[in-house]
Order: structure tokens, then C-alpha cells, then sequence
């Protein structure tokens, strides 16, 4: 795990994100929800699509933007645990969809916060039957 700086700062990120989400008429059923593969930040509804959303954030542009951090690798592990999700309350069939919240902490400035819908598509994504 991470800093209690780099920890505090994911959770202002994910609240931060959550009341953006809120504002666009998304329905937050969860948040942090765990798998042994790892956490989805975000669980939600948008309308009749249940929406897995991955939440970064950077405290300054050093590193790039913050949704480039959503590697292959990281996509790959958000649908598995989105799987998993969907399997464990019988949701088959369900509309599903990946976004990512890109959280910018700026000096003296509010944070930017960006809604990527469709943040990456799954080709292999299939829910479970």
C-alpha cells in the first residue's frame, strides 16, 4: 500500500469523483469493492448500464494524465473483478460499461476532474453465463 499522503489523496480522488458522477445522474452502489485480484473504485448506475469505474489521480503533471495509468494490464484486471462482481449477485446479461475519473490535484487551484465514459473497451469482455 501506498503513502498515508498517496492513500489520502486516492480517497479525496474517489470522493471527488463519486459527487461528479452524482452530477451526471449516476447511482453509486459501491465503493472499494474488493476481490483478491484487487478493488474496483467505483460500482454505478447509469441508467439501465452498470458502470465499473477506475479512479486516478495526480497531485501534479509530472507523471502524465492520470487515465494514461489505466494500462492493458489494468484493464484486464478491473474486468476480471467486474466479472466476479456481476457473478456474485446474478447479474447476467447486464448492459455494463468501463470509466475512468481522472482526478488533478493543481496548487491554489480547485481539483479538474474528467469523466472518461467508455474509458477503454473490453473486446474479450463477456459476462459470466
Amino acid at each position: 500500500m501506498g503513502s498515508d499522503a498517496t492513500v489520502a489523496l486516492g480517497i479525496t480522488g474517489e470522493s471527488l469523483a463519486c459527487a461528479a458522477l452524482a452530477e451526471r445522474g449516476y447511482a453509486i452502489l459501491a465503493r472499494r469493492y474488493r476481490t483478491r485480484n484487487g478493488e474496483i473504485d467505483i460500482v454505478a448506475r447509469d441508467g439501465p448500464t452498470l458502470v465499473f469505474v477506475e479512479v486516478k489521480c495526480r497531485a501534479s503533471g509530472a507523471c502524465g494524465h492520470p487515465a494514461e495509468a489505466v494500462t492493458l494490464r489494468k484493464q484486464r484486471r478491473v474486468v476480471a473483478m467486474a466479472r466476479r462482481y456481476l457473478s456474485e449477485r446474478g447479474l447476467h446479461g447486464c448492459l455494463c460499461r468501463f470509466d475512468v475519473v481522472a482526478v488533478r490535484f493543481r496548487a491554489e487551484r480547485p481539483p479538474a476532474v474528467e469523466v472518461i465514459r467508455d474509458a477503454f473497451q473490453a473486446s474479450w469482455w463477456a459476462p459470466p453465463p
